[in-house]
């Protein structure tokens, strides 16, 4: 379970000295530290589920969430995040694993989000057209439609079938709303192989 400082120690008020109990119950392994003032009751908590808790709002995108929806061959280790008006990208090192935040577009952030149930938790995660957009909006523009397929299928090494099996509508939606170079390139890709 994820629990605040705040709601351990009202849960600890009963005792005198309930920071000090606190620290006790790190000491002995009941409670782990995931950031300031955040903390597990297992220490085997799968970092996917605390990234949002760590720095929001947010929800799971970009290399991590094109890998959990099979679009990238590589398995992602790193819990990649979208925010909003954060104005920089923050990281943070933690025992649970590396967890990256970045912007996207304060009206982008909540279209395609998806929440996913995993036992007592659940977490956000951008669905995989979202998650390309995303991840599109973050990389520098190309100038043609050779060199955007190029960017898909050889820089980003998206599966070529996982690809076309995306929802070709709400990835027009969606990249349309951007209105990048890269996004209007994907849209005019997705004419092209429609």
């Amino acid at each position: 379970m994820i629990k605040t400082t705040a709601m351990l120690l009202d849960e600890l008020q009963d005792y005198r000295y309930p920071a000090n109990k606190l620290a006790r119950m790190v000491e002995q392994g009941s409670v782990f530290p995931v950031v300031r003032g955040l903390y597990v009751s297992d220490s085997k908590t799968p970092g996917h589920l605390l990234a949002a808790s760590i720095y929001g709002p947010s929800y799971l995108s970009f290399d991590y969430a094109l890998s959990y929806w099979h679009l990238i061959p590589e398995a992602v280790y790193a819990y990649t995040s979208a925010t909003y008006d954060k104005k920089k990208k923050r990281q943070f090192k933690t025992a649970f694993g590396l967890f990256t935040y970045r912007d996207v577009p304060k009206q982008m952030f909540p279209l395609g989000i998806q929440i996913v149930e995993e036992g007592s938790y659940s977490f956000l995660i951008a669905q995989p057209e979202k998650a390309l957009c995303d991840k599109l909006y973050t990389i520098s523009p190309v100038t043609s439609l050779q060199a955007f397929e190029a960017l898909l299928f050889s820089d980003l090494r998206i599966d070529r079938e996982t690809f076309l099996e995306l929802d070709m509508e709400n990835l027009t939606r969606i990249a349309q709303l951007y209105q990048t170079t890269n996004h209007k390139l994907l849209t005019r890709y997705l004419r092209r192989v429609a």
